[in-house]
């Protein structure tokens, strides 16, 4: 049964349909902070949507914080301090670094509050829920998405993100476990950069100067994707080069309506930040038989085949759906 109640959730964000009758009804208002890798891009405004949405529904007090880049895990470790300190019931929590946000996610934990993980999961055994994309599965779908598409030999170009970041490295794992097994996709070289969309183009833009083979990039978030879209128009090479980039933004939709992006992998972050919250409500109503441990929330691959089809646009345009 509660697998069929997630699963009627994540229709409900897809389709945006309604739902009804899911609050609560206890006046008392706790409090729930969602600690984010950042506070900036589209990706995390969506899933900060969400989050509202079920604050809204469940009588929440829900405060949203995060560092000013995705490689500050120290500041996010005291953010997560601070929440705890402050009477936080339980923590929603995107982690920048698997092994070095545990022991802040121990501690919190160990003064009680509830750990719902989202996104990108932490080396902590006292977290209750994770809620996010299956990021090996998203891999291999953006290595697939490449295999189906071109032809002949494929030279691939790798452009993650922190090397800690636990979401990176198991879609940077599945992709690579694709190609490999294909018999005909070579791994030429991979990079890991900051994520931030002008350092993720420079640095992209010297792979493809260095590696003038590569015929495929992969790029494995929203700001990396940004800067190799930049990079590929800048260098002239969207004819020559298969850009499979991760979520959406204006720059990869008007990118892969004009060719310099080829695939999108769309997460659902308005779903991430619901149901994180909503597991979080559950959580501390003593709901805990209620909160699946792991709830994979849908990906799907855009091209320009299916860019304007229902479906693709409202995945495309989660964040703009949650608003309304």
């Amino acid at each position: 049964m509660r697998r069929n109640r997630y699963a009627a959730l994540l229709l409900a964000f897809l389709f945006g349909v309604g739902l009804s009758g899911c609050g609560g009804g206890s006046t008392e208002r706790q409090t729930v902070a969602l600690v984010a890798k950042s506070t900036r891009t589209e990706f995390w405004l969506s899933v900060f949507a969400g989050a509202e949405a079920a604050a809204t529904e469940y009588n929440l007090d829900l405060t949203i914080v995060g560092p000013e880049t995705e490689e500050d895990y120290e500041t996010q470790n005291r953010m997560v301090a601070d929440a705890a300190a402050a009477g936080a019931g339980a923590i929603v929590f995107s982690a920048i670094d698997y092994e070095n946000n545990a022991a802040a996610v121990d501690a919190a934990a160990q003064q009680g509050v509830k750990i719902v993980a989202i996104d990108s999961s932490v080396a902590s055994d006292l977290v209750s829920a994770y809620i996010g994309t299956d990021n090996y599965a998203a891999g291999q779908m953006a290595a697939q998405a490449a295999l189906d598409r071109v032809e002949g030999p494929l030279k691939v170009g790798l452009v993650n993100y922190d090397v800690n970041s636990a979401n990176g490295q198991e879609r940077e794992r599945g992709a690579t476990d694709v190609f490999l097994q294909s018999g005909r996709a070579e791994i030429v070289t991979v990079i890991n950069t900051l994520a931030e969309a002008e350092r993720a183009r420079a640095d992209t833009a010297a792979l493809l100067a260095r590696n003038p083979e590569v015929n495929v990039l992969v790029a494995f978030n929203e700001p990396t994707s940004v800067g190799a879209a930049r990079a590929v128009e800048a260098a002239g090479k969207g004819e020559d080069v298969f850009l499979v980039g991760f979520d959406s933004n204006v720059v990869t939709i008007d990118g892969l309506q004009e060719g310099t992006v080829d695939v999108l992998i769309v997460q659902n972050p308005y779903a991430m930040g619901y149901l994180g919250v909503e597991s979080a409500y559950r959580l501390l109503s003593g709901q805990d038989g209620e909160v699946e441990q792991t709830v994979d929330t849908s990906t799907k691959a855009v091209d320009r085949n299916n860019l304007f089809t229902v479906d693709s646009q409202k995945a495309l345009f989660a964040f703009e759906k949650g608003r309304n």
